[in-house]
């Protein structure tokens, strides 16, 4: 279609959407649906796109009884019982797609995010098979998963006799969950991955179920990376994009090596000289809200309207050369003139007397029922959008109390780039920003709707929005 942008990019694309939770093509579909749906796909010369469907929404092949399936498909709900198959699943299309000088720019939300950052992370440590190995990738993920020393040396080989080493150009994800396991725990290069070009994560400030803890990306801990294959070992199959160097270390000699010492002394002996570019931004609502799922499809507004805007416009921001569709960005309010051939710095917020200008309806869930062939432009879309319903899940669904008081672990990273445990009752309490986490400034990255719906009060049914979130020693720099 002649409606594509960006026209022209050096580059192919493959393009990678992991959905959510129980997340599938029906009436209500997450950010992840959305942003498949406008994508180019009718020429593989230029890019190619792959999809899957939630956790919990099927079953591996193996499992062939219907009884079996259902248990199947409600453990993998619960507790991501699957989750190796939705990293093979993902791995295997690159397997047998890329080339050289293919760009891969990977997309999950709730858990689908974690597929995608862990699917990001096997890529790192045991590299990319190619093309027609199939029978090698059960084997593969078997080596990422290992965090012995023994299963980090094995994977260091592999990756040297069997695979390519190749980068990720760009993960956006939204609302990261990664209780996955009866027994949760994190797979390798989950939390900081040197492979990544790019990485964008929009995060929920209202979530606030136990089970639904945010996953920040970290900063590199002292020895996460030292272990694996020497500076020109391996040939490289696509170009280096430059980054500023590392910054100084901290020894941890004489320590047990943890899972996150060994990530580091795997990346610092592969002889990666850049820090990922990142960005987390906060988004006022609960955990599909920002990633979508809340409503209805022909609600035209809604919160997670905000998040998926600004996901789009960071792919253009970094030069992703992924192919929209320009029609269907104007559908959530994006002008394509706006991101491309550049992306053109955005107008001021609007205040929210501006509604009188352009909305004949004062309450926000009226908003969700503005006709959808109304022309408005991105500025009146997000304030109408900031102001739409939350969707608590734990008042929508009281059945999510039930966890709200089981012991939970919570690792925190302090300032030092040390991790520690806590054990928290999370009793439906706002999730937990560190300012370390972030940055040295002691500041959180918040998007500006946010501050249009604080100063709404009398809008919203609820009078005055303040975020669930509890920030520690953090102020809010509020961004676009």
């Amino acid at each position: 279609m002649g409606d594509v942008i960006p026209t022209h990019h050096p580059a192919r694309t493959l393009v990678l959407c992991f959905d959510g939770t129980g997340d599938c093509f029906d009436q209500d579909n997450s950010n992840i649906v959305q942003f498949f749906s406008m994508l180019q796909k009718g020429n593989r010369d230029e890019q190619m796109v792959y999809y899957q469907a939630g956790i919990g929404t099927y079953t591996v092949p193996e499992i062939a009884t219907p009884l079996m399936s259902k248990i199947s498909k409600t453990l993998d709900m619960m507790i991501a019982w699957n989750l190796d198959a939705h990293v093979m699943g993902g791995y295997e299309f690159l397997m047998q797609n890329y080339t050289v000088g293919d760009r891969i720019c990977i997309f999950g939300f709730s858990r689908g995010a974690y597929t995608a950052r862990a699917l990001a992370g096997m890529i790192h440590k045991v590299g990319l098979l190619p093309q027609g190995n199939r029978q090698q990738v059960p084997f593969a993920y078997k080596m990422y998963t290992s965090t012995t020393d023994l299963g980090w040396k094995q994977s260091t080989a592999f990756k040297k006799a069997f695979s390519m080493d190749v980068d990720i150009e760009f993960l956006g994800v939204w609302d990261t969950v990664s209780s996955v396991g009866i027994i949760p725990r994190t797979l390798p290069f989950t939390t900081s991955n040197s492979v990544i070009n790019t990485f964008r994560h929009a995060v929920s400030l209202d979530e606030h179920r136990a089970r639904f803890p945010a996953n920040l990306y970290n900063r590199p801990t002292a020895h996460e990376a030292a272990l694996g294959t020497q500076p020109g070992e391996m040939p490289k199959v696509d170009v280096k994009y430059p980054g500023p160097p590392h910054q100084q270390q901290r020894s941890d000699s004489g320590k047990h090596k943890t899972m996150r010492a060994q990530e580091r002394e795997f990346t610092e002996s592969e002889g990666r000289n850049r820090l990922t570019d990142v960005l987390e931004v906060w988004f006022a609502g609960c955990h599909c809200d920002v990633g979508g799922g809340s409503v209805d499809n022909e609600s035209r507004h809604n919160l997670a309207r905000i998040p998926l805007r600004w996901m789009i416009r960071q792919c253009f921001l970094a030069k992703t050369g992924i192919r929209f569709h320009g029609e269907l960005l104007r559908t959530i309010g994006l002008e394509p003139a706006s991101l491309y051939p550049e992306v053109l710095p955005r107008p001021e917020a609007l205040e929210v007397s501006a509604l009188d200008t352009f909305a004949k309806f004062k309450k926000p869930k009226d908003f969700e029922t503005i006709e959808h062939n109304a022309h408005l432009t991105e500025e009146q879309e997000e304030l109408i959008d900031s102001l739409c319903p939350i969707y608590d899940q734990l008042s929508l669904a009281p059945h999510w109390w039930l966890l709200e008081f089981f012991p939970t672990k919570e690792r925190v990273q302090d300032e030092h780039n040390h991790w520690k445990k806590e054990i928290t009752v999370n009793a439906g309490r706002g999730r937990i920003i560190r300012a370390h986490q972030h940055c040295d400034e002691c500041t959180i990255n918040v998007h500006r709707s946010v501050k249009v719906r604080m100063e709404a009060a009398e809008l919203l049914p609820r009078g005055k929005y303040t975020p669930k979130a509890r920030m520690h020693n953090t102020t809010m720099k509020f961004v676009d």
